[in-house]
């Protein structure tokens, strides 16, 4: 199973720039859980953060104990072979063809010979369904293959922990659904934890176990899927539904002036209330024939064990959803 990450007020500025202050959430071992948030609110500062290419001001990371923020240099060294990380442009050596951008990490960190190597170049690129392009160079493939070679990087190493920085930013949708079945594959064999990133609101509703917002320089909220995407909270649901309606605006947030005037305009009949997205989508299943994702599991037992602490609209979606499963998975 993957790493358990523990955050605790972890807080972060660039001179007298705050970029979020006091974090504090657990990334459950082996699950995929998604951060969102608007643009601009640190979530990629947050990513670096994660594996100690920043130094937060304050607080802890917990990477299976270890804390990355006050480690040693050869502690984090080995830290940071537990981490895959697929960067927003997929971060590939332009020189170099997808082979060896993908062998990297093993020739850096391991000692196996060539033929090992090999072996598990070849079967991690048609993992990510890149069998055939080895001597391709990065600058002679699209951007969507690009992706999916900066993905099978970063799984070379049996990762416990995938950090996925805007995985379909630069893709169509049909790609985009493609990324978003291959990471929940992904999951399916290797039981990591998994960290995505992303602006992708149906990406968002219908891939990860738990999803966080981080807004105003803070984080809003984390929990599972079933909590946020019922949640009454005016940020995350505006956000999830994509409405112009709330307040997010233009520059991050719209001032009081710019809500009283939507309310009373609301209010009067002078702007129309959008429909909004609500409820809980089916989460997108892996592939059949491959191993049953564990990790839906956990988090329903999770959830169940918070159910009465949850609203009445998360309370409702959590059982419906477990009514809505074949009696063999419900009896496990």
């Amino acid at each position: 199973m993957g790493a358990e990450i523990v955050i605790e007020g972890l807080s972060k500025s660039f001179g007298p720039q705050t970029i979020w202050r006091d974090v504090g959430f657990t990334l459950p071992p082996g699950e995929v859980s998604a951060l969102l948030g608007p643009s601009g609110t640190g979530k990629s500062v947050f990513l670096k953060s994660m594996i100690g290419l920043l130094k937060p001001e304050n607080g802890r990371c917990l990477v299976n104990g270890v804390d990355i923020c006050t480690c040693s240099e050869s502690e984090l060294y080995e830290i940071r072979k537990l981490f895959g990380v697929l960067f927003q442009d997929g971060a590939l050596f332009g020189s170099m063809d997808l082979f060896d951008n993908v062998a990297f990490p093993l020739r850096e960190h391991t000692r196996k010979t060539e033929a090992e190597i090999r072996r598990i170049v070849l079967e991690r690129m048609e993992m990510v369904g890149l069998s055939g392009a080895e001597d391709k160079l990065p600058g002679e493939i699209s951007g969507g293959m690009r992706k999916r070679a900066g993905l099978a990087r970063a799984l070379v190493l049996d990762p416990q922990v995938i950090l996925c920085d805007e995985p379909d930013s630069g893709l169509d949708p049909v790609r985009t659904a493609f990324l978003s079945q291959l990471l929940i594959d992904i999951n399916a064999h290797l039981d990591a934890t998994i960290l995505i990133v992303t602006h992708n609101i149906n990406l968002a509703r219908t891939v990860p176990d738990n999803l966080g917002m981080l807004f105003r320089r803070e984080l809003v909220l984390f929990g599972p899927r079933e909590v946020l995407l019922t949640s009454e909270d005016p940020v995350v649901a505006q956000f999830l539904s994509g409405d112009k309606t709330g307040p997010i605006g233009m520059s991050e947030e719209k001032d009081q002036a710019s809500l009283d005037r939507e309310r009373e305009g609301l209010a009067s009949g002078r702007i129309a209330a959008e429909d909004r997205v609500v409820g809980v989508p089916p989460q997108l299943p892996a592939t059949a024939g491959l191993p049953e994702r564990q990790a839906v599991q956990r988090r329903k037992n999770r959830v169940m064990g918070m159910i009465d602490q949850l609203p009445t609209a998360a309370r409702t979606s959590v059982l419906r959803s477990l009514n809505d499963q074949p009696a063999a998975a419900r009896d496990r």
